[in-house]
């Protein structure tokens, strides 16, 4: 009798890099800021948390996640933070369009 072994295989850059932007939108809170910043991009945190609500806390840290999956920009005006969707948001919207 024969016995294969299991190879474990490290995930490549590649992979490493796709987990990252998938965990920066699977939770329904980013879904739905993706969302609204689609139809009313350059929202502050307060307006965010306002319109989902939703704790600025709360708001602050999904928008930190959705920030480093690639999926926010954020401009300075002043003392706020205005937040929009990157192209590669766009195209995930789209996508998940698609699964619904």
């Amino acid at each position: 009798m024969q016995t294969t072994k299991s190879v474990i295989r490290r995930p490549s850059a590649r992979t490493k890099r796709l987990e990252k932007i998938v965990r920066g939108f699977s939770n329904h809170r980013r879904i739905e800021i993706l969302e609204l910043l689609a139809v009313r991009p350059e929202l502050c945190v307060g307006q965010i948390s306002e319109k989902l609500q939703i704790e600025i806390r709360t708001a602050s840290e999904h928008l930190r996640r959705l920030a480093i999956a690639g999926l926010l920009v954020k401009r300075y005006a002043g003392r706020e933070v205005r937040h929009a969707l990157t192209d590669r948001a766009h195209r995930i919207l789209g996508f998940l369009e698609t699964l619904a």
